[in-house]
């Protein structure tokens, strides 16, 4: 996210002797992305952040893809997906290509006995059901219903649940989560005509200084791999840090909805942006106010990208048994719309109370032995009258 953020001790000057009360040296580290030449941050450290102890035996997590290539519109019961108690147990894979893996989760628990880091890829963490804490070493950022958390690749994290019934829904990308670039000018703020604002950003507060050694689990993703690190010395042992490179939440409630004269096309909901796919907020608004306006969304083929829905809550009027939880992927290569009926029913409705996350990815997705277990086999059907 690109503004600067300070938090916690730090030198006057970067690359400076900076001494703990018993005069021996806080540990500097930069955490940077593309090498040297993009966002960063400087991390002081009460003990150097390579003391690493043991490594355990690596085991594989990757998603096992039960088709990959396909031409069905498709239906999945997101809330299907059976509750675990660990975290990182809990994270099924559904829809996967090169460039983003989305994930469904139900934990149980808080992360209490480990640690987690995704070593090449962006988190972002949608809140469905639940509240708690992002747990890091730049601070906390408490999270709720509605949240996204926005955690960059070699964030070393712990989420910290205040109830048993959570809901996620994931999305890690293998390039960086920004906002759109057309939203900010050229120093990098946020435009008069984004729908969401820097004050709309939570960034993490509260920070607490671990300066303990011992036995510390970081359970590192990388290439589809969990490699169990035992560091000697607590990964949240920042005494501060500076930079642009950090965790943040934003709230699909605080997302300002662009409305219009005629129906609105998809990209005025955009809220992210990477290299391969945009992510963008349905959120409750106002409908057209066209006086022979039709609100519903016109038929549409998806000739560049696949499409996503992940459906939270509300009435989807282009929709007809919706559920929560619900996920429905409309392949590029053919045509999808309202269903039937809908079109007639939305003319003169005033405002929708839709709430939903969509993911437009620009190469094919494929869905995982996991997705089948959730899939309406029958969705495709769904547009017959």
């Amino acid at each position: 996210m690109p503004f600067y953020v300070k938090q916690g001790q730090i030198p006057m000057q970067r690359h400076t002797v900076f001494r703990k009360p018993d005069n021996t040296l806080y540990a500097e580290e930069l955490v940077s992305t593309h090498g040297f030449s993009s966002l960063y941050s400087l991390v002081y450290h009460c003990h150097p952040p390579t003391l690493v102890k043991q490594i355990r035996e690596p085991y594989d997590i990757s998603p096992k893809i039960a088709r990959d290539k396909h031409l069905k519109h498709t239906s999945l019961k997101g809330f299907q997906v059976q509750a675990k108690e660990d975290y990182l147990e809990s994270r099924t894979p559904v829809l996967v290509n090169q460039d983003l893996h989305i994930s469904l989760a139900a934990p149980r628990r808080s992360m209490d006995d480990y640690f987690y880091k995704n070593s090449q890829a962006d988190e972002i963490v949608f809140i469905h059901q639940g509240s708690g804490r992002l747990k890091t070493g730049y601070g906390n950022i408490p999270f709720r219903y509605g949240d996204y958390l926005v955690i960059p690749r070699g964030t070393i994290y712990q989420m910290e649940f205040e109830q048993k019934d959570n809901r996620l829904f994931i999305v890690e990308s293998f390039s960086p989560v920004r906002t759109p670039k057309r939203y900010r000018n050229e120093f990098g703020q946020l435009m008069e005509h984004a729908p969401f604002f820097e004050r709309d950003i939570r960034v993490p507060q509260n920070l607490e200084t671990f300066d303990e050694l011992g036995d510390f689990e970081v359970k590192i993703k990388k290439q589809g791999m969990i490699y169990p690190y035992v560091y000697g010395s607590h990964p949240f042992d920042f005494i501060g840090w500076d930079g642009y490179h950090f965790p943040w939440a934003f709230s699909i409630h605080d997302f300002m909805p662009i409305t219009g004269k005629l129906h609105q096309p998809p990209p005025v909901h955009q809220t992210f942006e990477t290299d391969n796919f945009v992510l963008c907020s349905f959120c409750p608004r106002l409908y057209d106010y066209h006086p022979d306006s039709i609100p519903a969304p016109y038929n549409h083929s998806n000739v560049d990208s696949d499409e996503v829905l992940y459906y939270v809550d509300g009435d989807f009027m282009s929709r007809k048994s919706v559920e929560r939880g619900q996920i429905t992927l409309h392949p590029g290569g053919i045509p999808h719309g309202p269903h039937p009926g809908t079109v007639e029913k939305s003319i003169g409705q005033v405002k929708t109370e839709e709430l939903a996350v969509m993911i437009d990815p620009f190469r094919p997705l494929m869905l995982t032995e996991e997705a089948l277990n959730i899939e309406d086999p029958d969705y495709y059907k769904s547009w017959m009258s």
